[in-house]
């Protein structure tokens, strides 16, 4: 088999320092929050003037709106003020200021990107596309969150990457989201908390519930078992923890796409939110919705999740339910099939499988689809992102992991109205790590989280070495005629 012929592009995305936000900075120990506190409230209002002087002059310029993440950061540890008199609004934010901190979000990485059609195409010229990429930042203490950039994919092939903004915001976390009592339900049951108390909780509900319908409901429950037992008190927590899991998160449309960044919200994704595959789904009505796949990891276990959106601007984030939820590298296919949700997986950390469900939110019962067959994917396979519809079949970018642990990009293709049938596989690499490609952080990697097609042209972002992006194009009828031989 020939090899096919992968373009590199000089657009490359390299991680920036400079790109930071304010993160709460508060000890543990709740003496030393009081006695830092009591430093402060030391100081005349002169002093105090000064000080945040001093803190403006140097940290406002890197910042949209410093004043009310410090004001935030007040609040939470406003609790332990140990004075009854006002305080000023400079007192306020110098004490918001002693617990905070800046966090450079990609000082590590930027790497493992996704790319989908933007939502808005308005004003792109004729045979252009303009693009939405994700990807995945790593800074201090390796935490991973999702930033964005965006670009056109021209007429002639080249690639045009937006300037990326000096600033970055975290999106507000909306304080009442709604749920659906279904998952809910199905997610305590997996979780072996359906229980004799979890039914007393969820009957005060409906079908959709918000945040604040669930607390009503959780203390109507510890009311009514004043004594209850360590069974009730865990099953309680637990409920918390999941309605923590799934929240929602909303941008104002003012920013640009690369000043939004998604940081890990919930304890589940304390440690970080890894490789995002970004899809984007066209629904039954023809209407599109885009999804993504991603993995919470809070530091000893992980856990896939779902994203959710129309405009890149309103988020919500759920958790995926069924026992085949167990592993990274889940990846949906972009429409349904014969009626089915469509998804690939790698359950057993080894070969590529395929799942079906009637619910995107539940999936069981995964079936191998893909097993190592050549030595540059001896140890490992998986995908590299949401298959992608082509005439000839469903295109799936994969990713092979060979002798000294060298990742390499592949590709297969699938029958279009039976997935499950495989129509052919490059026995050679579609994209190897190349020249500076190999070093890194985990060195001898190229990777992606999903790419796609515009004209006859397979347009693929990856990562080099888990540093940082590039941007590669293929010749779609050449890769097709490779994949049938």
């Amino acid at each position: 088999m020939k090899k096919v012929k992968c373009q590199r592009h000089e657009a490359t995305l390299l991680p920036e320092s400079n790109r930071v936000i304010v993160r709460p900075f508060i000890p543990s120990d709740g003496q030393k929050v009081t006695t830092i506190i009591a430093r402060a409230l030391a100081l005349t209002e002169e002093e105090v003037e000064q000080e945040l002087a001093g803190v403006k002059e140097e940290f406002q310029g890197r910042h949209f709106d410093i004043d009310s993440v410090l004001q935030a950061h007040f609040e939470k540890v406003s609790p332990k003020l140990f004075t009854q008199r006002p305080l000023s609004r400079s007192r306020q934010l110098l004490i918001g200021a002693l617990f905070s901190g800046e966090y450079a979000l990609e000082s590590a990485a930027l790497f493992n990107p996704s790319i989908v059609p933007h939502p808005d195409q308005e004003g792109v010229p004729e045979g252009a596309l303009r693009f939405i990429m994700s990807l995945r930042a790593t800074g201090e203490g390796h935490i991973s969150s999702i930033e964005f950039r965006s670009g056109l994919i021209l007429a002639d092939g080249g690639i045009h990457l937006d300037p990326v903004s000096r600033f970055v915001t975290v999106p507000e976390v909306l304080t009442n989201p709604t749920y659906r009592k279904e998952s809910f339900v199905m997610k305590l049951h997996e979780m072996g908390f359906d229980n004799e108390w979890t039914p007393g909780v969820m009957e005060e509900l409906g079908e959709e519930f918000s945040r604040e319908d669930l607390r009503k409901s959780v203390r109507l429950m510890r009311s009514r078992n004043r004594n209850g037992s360590r069974d009730l008190s865990r099953t309680l927590e637990c409920i918390q923890w999941l309605a923590d899991s799934n929240y929602e998160l909303r941008f104002s449309e003012k920013l640009a796409v690369s000043e939004r960044i998604i940081f890990p919200v919930s304890a589940n994704e304390s440690n970080g939110i890894e490789d995002a595959r970004f899809v984007r789904f066209t629904c039954d009505d023809g209407s599109f919705i885009y999804y993504a796949t991603y993995t919470a990891y809070n530091g000893r276990a992980i856990l896939p999740q779902l994203i959710e959106t129309k405009d890149f601007l309103h988020f919500r984030i759920l958790t995926l339910n069924g026992s085949a939820v167990q592993n990274k590298g889940m990846a949906l296919f972009p429409r349904r099939i014969d009626g089915q949700y469509a998804m690939l997986s790698r359950q057993d950390d080894e070969n590529l499988l395929i799942m079906f469900s009637p619910d995107p939110h539940f999936w069981n019962d995964p079936q191998v689809l893909l097993r190592p067959a050549e030595m540059w994917e001896g140890v490992k396979i998986g995908n590299c992102g949401s298959p992608i519809e082509t005439e000839e079949g469903w295109l799936v970018i994969t990713h092979g992991v060979g002798p000294m642990r060298k990742y390499c990009i592949g590709a297969a293709l699938l029958d279009l109205n039976d997935p499950t049938k495989v129509l052919g596989r490059l026995k050679r690499p579609l994209l190897s790590p190349e020249g500076n490609e190999r070093e890194g952080y985990v060195p001898n990697v190229v990777y992606s989280c999903g790419a796609l097609i515009h004209g006859r042209r397979l347009v693929l972002p990856y990562a080099m070495s888990d540093k940082a992006s590039a941007i590669a194009t293929v010749d779609l009828d050449e890769l097709l005629a490779a994949l049938k031989e």
